[in-house]
């Protein structure tokens, strides 16, 4: 009877994890251990040669742009996401829900939409050009738009708030306690978060920054729209492979890369919180 019911209760979600995460992810390995036809698709000839191709300097160089993209996206998003985390979690409780609904407010609306809002703001007539102009502090518009800065400010603004989610957990559970008990022996509000607070909310720096660093490396929009095409990251290599080259085993060989790196990235954050939740028992 309980595993019948555990059965009912698990069926459908495993059943929407195996059909629209496992199969397609197993279909992309098998994929990209075949060659390429002569006309596009796949021509079911077992071979490693994509996998060799995605090792040539020239795609090392879009693995290489597109992890350095990622990482500052993902630093900037903890250098402003854990204070806003911080606040909001030493907040009155009566305010901290009011306050993670503004943070994930940017989440309800098509990210398409956000994105091209940005290609408002920073293009040479857009809002920031025009303030920074009427204030008198340049005289020339600023090149903000189709380039790096552009794609990290979009994708930053974009995946903060999943930063902000995993800090605002992390910290939340830590209580006021510790930190008075560090006040009561002496310690700074510097020292008591250098060595009580930061130590202890790692997981929730691992797991924000694994979210927004996986995201940030496999999107395609942001670097399509704010980078002008200029710059080119996994996401668009993988999209112009399966629908302009039609090269469809090599841009699965790019895409398997990146899941293996995805999976390394969450292997590593699961095995820290292990650690730390191990640690905190004993």
């Amino acid at each position: 009877m309980v595993l019948s019911r555990r059965i009912i209760l698990t069926g459908p979600g495993i059943a929407w994890i195996v059909l629209l995460l496992v199969i397609p992810c197993l279909l992309i390995l098998a994929n990209s251990v075949f060659e390429r036809g002569v006309y596009g698709g796949i021509d079911y000839i077992f071979t490693l040669e994509n996998y060799l191709r995605a090792a040539d300097p020239l795609y090392a160089a879009v693995f290489w742009n597109s992890a350095r993209v990622a990482g500052i996206t993902t630093l900037l998003s903890l250098l402003i996401g854990y204070p806003a985390a911080y606040c909001i979690a030493l907040s009155p409780k009566r305010r901290q829900m009011a306050l993670l609904i503004l943070v994930m407010l940017p989440l309800w609306s098509n990210y398409l939409i956000r994105t091209y809002a940005w290609m408002v703001m920073l293009n040479n007539e857009g809002l920031i050009n025009r303030m920074l102009m009427g204030a008198g502090i340049i005289d020339a518009p600023l090149p903000l738009l189709y380039n790096d800065f552009a794609i990290i400010v979009g994708l930053t603004y974009g995946y903060m708030p999943f930063m902000i989610l995993a800090l605002f957990s992390s910290i939340s559970k830590l209580g006021p306690d510790l930190r008075e008990a560090s006040t009561d022996l002496g310690g700074s509000a510097f020292t008591t978060f250098r060595r009580i607070t930061l130590p202890l909310t790692l997981p929730g720096i691992a797991a924000g920054s694994v979210f927004v660093f996986v995201l940030s490396v496999g999107n395609f929009v942001t670097p399509d729209l704010l980078g002008g095409g200029k710059r080119t990251m996994l996401g668009n290599l993988i999209y112009d492979q399966f629908l302009t080259a039609r090269d469809w085993p090599f841009g699965s060989a790019i895409a398997a890369i990146v899941i293996f790196i995805m999976m390394a990235l969450l292997t590593g954050q699961a095995i820290l919180i292990n650690r730390r939740e191990r640690e905190e028992q004993s």
